[in-house]
């Protein structure tokens, strides 16, 4: 990557995981100094313009990040064009993404936490339990944030 990449997040409904992914790596990039492009979508159409699930909000906001301008939407065709690494939070919304992604982009999706050095492949959909699974999730998210800053900055040098 000759350039800073554009960045998309991906879940399923666009209002819990991909929207705490967004949301902390555009906080820590920008922390870094690093100037990416970011946004988020899921593989389904079902909260169209709806905002962050509060429970997300409220334990990312905890931890000071920002959810502002966070809109859910779904995967569009120009999606796979326009970002560098579509970044599934689980190997569901990988499968659906590979199934709708033209061939020559889909060397452009990958698993988030391919990023992260935990024991974890996916990120788990917190929407049906309670506060510690939104918990569990940030923690998993700013792993992989982590590691994915490391990964920009290692491909600019």
């Amino acid at each position: 990557m000759s350039h800073y990449p554009a960045i998309l997040f991906v879940c399923l409904g666009n209002i819990c995981r991909s929207p705490s992914a967004h949301a902390v790596f555009r906080h820590k990039a920008k922390a870094a100094g690093i100037n990416v492009t970011t946004d988020c979508a899921g593989t389904q159409g079902f909260h169209k313009n709806a905002k962050p699930d509060q429970r997300a909000v409220s334990a990312g906001t905890a931890r000071g990040y920002d959810f502002s301008g966070l809109h859910a939407r779904k995967v569009v065709a120009d999606d796979f064009e326009k970002f560098d690494l579509i970044l599934p939070m689980d190997h569901t919304n990988l499968a659906d993404l590979i199934d709708v992604c033209p061939p020559e982009h889909q060397h452009k999706i990958q698993l988030f936490l391919s990023f992260s050095d935990c024991d974890e492949e996916a990120v788990p959909d917190p929407y049906y339990g309670g506060a510690k699974g939104f918990e569990y999730v940030l923690d998993l998210i700013e792993l992989a944030s982590d590691g994915l800053l490391e990964h920009i900055k290692a491909a600019k040098q």
